[in-house]
């Protein structure tokens, strides 16, 4: 579980995240939405250490961030995975090179042992054959399946997931959906996924953080979101879909 507590972020005048108190439960994918500007970008890079939070704190299964020295924060990092918008691929590395990276980085497992690895990972979102390709050979979808396989190949506790459907047709973001929401129960992850993505929201919303001019406004889950009666949540959900279908 991640749990913030009470934390303020200031940029200068601005208040961009105004005492936020929540928590990330593990086993269950936790998303976080908003409008633009609403403080969702900056919780996320709070959450996984990117910007330090001004009051307040943030914890790690009861292990508090502003309590730590630098090499309990450098292992705390390695029990993180990251899949970034866009996938963020390496174009220069194969698919197996770019999934064997935070083994190389991090790790000393043996050649054998990292591409066991790094064959579970690609196995487990559906790839085959893929290994000596590069992110140039492979699809969008593809792509995101293999950021996902690097994301997992340190078995992570946590895993941060910054808008994982931008730029996939609704078909593959089902699919990546649905992928998510699997590791993250099979391997009880603490998930944590930043969206702006409605379909999201309604298929795999166990615990859904509402953000409003840096205020935590609305705490539920995919049932409660649509038959809430708080009017800010419900201008947001009717605005991003009504976004969605005129984009189609």
């Amino acid at each position: 579980m991640i749990e913030t507590k009470h934390i303020f972020k200031n940029f200068g005048e601005k208040v961009v995240l105004d005492d936020i108190s929540v928590s990330f439960e593990r086993g269950k994918t936790n998303l976080i939405i908003g409008q633009s500007g609403s403080g969702k970008t900056v919780l996320m890079k709070c959450l996984v250490g990117l910007l330090e939070v001004d009051r307040g704190d943030i914890f790690f299964d009861g292990r508090s961030i502003s309590a730590m020295q630098f090499i309990e924060k450098k292992n705390l990092r390695q029990e993180i995975g990251m899949l970034f918008q866009g996938a963020a691929l390496f174009d220069s590395m194969t698919v197996e090179e770019n999934v064997m990276f935070p083994l190389t980085m991090f790790t000393n497992q043996s050649l054998e042992e990292k591409l066991e690895r790094v064959n579970f990972c690609l196995q487990r979102v559906n790839l085959t054959n893929v290994n000596r390709l590069y992110p140039a050979e492979i699809s969008g979808g593809m792509k995101k399946r293999v950021a996902i396989a690097r994301a997992i190949s340190m078995k992570p506790k946590y895993l941060f997931c910054d808008e994982p459907n931008s730029g996939l047709d609704p078909l593959t973001s089902i699919v990546i959906d649905n992928l998510i929401r699997e590791i993250t129960k099979e391997f009880q992850i603490t998930t944590v996924i930043n969206t702006h993505d409605m379909n999201s929201v309604i298929e795999i919303g166990d615990k859904i953080a509402f953000l409003y001019h840096g205020k935590l406004w609305w705490e539920g889950n995919n049932n409660e979101i649509l038959t809430t009666d708080n009017k800010e949540i419900n201008d947001f959900v009717y605005a991003t879909e009504l976004t969605r279908r005129l984009k189609q």
